[in-house]
């Protein structure tokens, strides 16, 4: 399979996924001896790994590509069960027990987004050197919830329709360092941006680029350096001077755009989120963030 049918399925390139399947097998391994000793220990389990029936994905390299194609594609798993030979319930069981890997492999290749920032120190631990970082939200569309209050929160009124929204940070090279818990579709980007950082996280030596979603920045954080388009007042235009300005900053903020593009090759965080698993949504987003950074690192 040449690099463009690769990245349509899985979102590698031949490259990329080989190098990752070096690590995923390996990790496949572990796992397997881990729950065999857990197991037994208990007293359930006496078969040690690599015995009994071999299951439709027979290597760790079938294994990897079931995964990424499930992230790339999102089929239902009759659809996936179909395409790989398995019973929906098997396909369901192979995505459950093939995730959580996936992550610990992109996890030490330091590809993951962190997940909180509390300090000066854990900002430039993430972002070391940066003078600029770039800030936005993202949502991405859940099925309607049946209990009547749960919709109204997670209806987003930007989207028009119910979502789960996060808040990203990312470098000058498009790098996603910062991911937020997922909250609901009503929450405004602002409203979470203050929820997750304290006045005093943002020094005056790196600047903030920021869409208008953000307004209000520059009086409740006065020690940060904020560029932000200027918004057009009430019944009046703004000048030509103003909007060139507002062009040149929406030319460099765009990277921030450029990596939630890159997430969202992921059809999982752009169709609407169909698992019933309640934390799946935010593993979801994270692996995907993951994956595009593990993108970034092998160009």
């Amino acid at each position: 399979m040449d690099d463009r049918a690769l990245r349509a399925t899985i979102g590698l390139s031949a490259s990329e996924f080989n190098q990752l399947a070096l690590s995923f097998g390996p990790e496949i391994e572990r796992e397997e001896w881990f729950r065999y000793e857990r197991d037994f220990e208990q007293g359930n389990r006496k078969r040690k790994p690599g015995g009994g029936r071999i299951g439709n994905l027979r290597s760790s390299t079938e294994k990897l590509f079931f995964i990424l194609f499930y992230f790339k594609c999102y089929p239902t798993f009759d659809v996936l069960g179909l395409l790989f030979d398995l019973d929906r319930s098997n396909a369901c069981r192979n995505v459950q027990k093939l995730t959580p890997i996936l992550e610990k492999v992109l996890g030490k290749k330091m590809a993951l987004p962190s997940r909180k920032i509390k300090s000066l120190k854990e900002l430039f631990e993430i972002f070391p050197g940066a003078k600029d970082i770039f800030i936005d939200g993202t949502e991405t569309p859940i099925q309607r919830p049946k209990d009547e209050e749960k919709q109204k929160e997670s209806y987003s009124g930007k989207k028009k329709a119910h979502t789960r929204k996060n808040i990203l940070i990312t470098d000058i090279n498009r790098w996603i360092g910062f991911l937020s818990p997922p909250e609901e579709g009503k929450k405004h980007d602002y409203g979470m941006f203050k929820g997750l950082f304290p006045p005093e996280i943002f020094p005056k030596g790196i600047t903030l680029w920021l869409d208008l979603g953000f307004t209000g920045v520059d009086k409740d954080y006065p020690d940060a350096s904020v560029m932000m388009p200027k918004k057009k007042p009430r019944g009046k235009e703004l000048t030509g001077k103003e909007k060139a300005q507002n062009k040149v900053i929406s030319s460099i903020r765009v990277r921030v755009e450029h990596a939630i593009g890159g997430i969202k090759r992921m059809r999982i965080t752009t169709d609407k989120f169909r698992n019933k698993k309640e934390t799946f949504n935010d593993k979801a987003m994270l692996l995907s963030c993951g994956l595009w950074n593990y993108h970034l690192m092998c160009r």
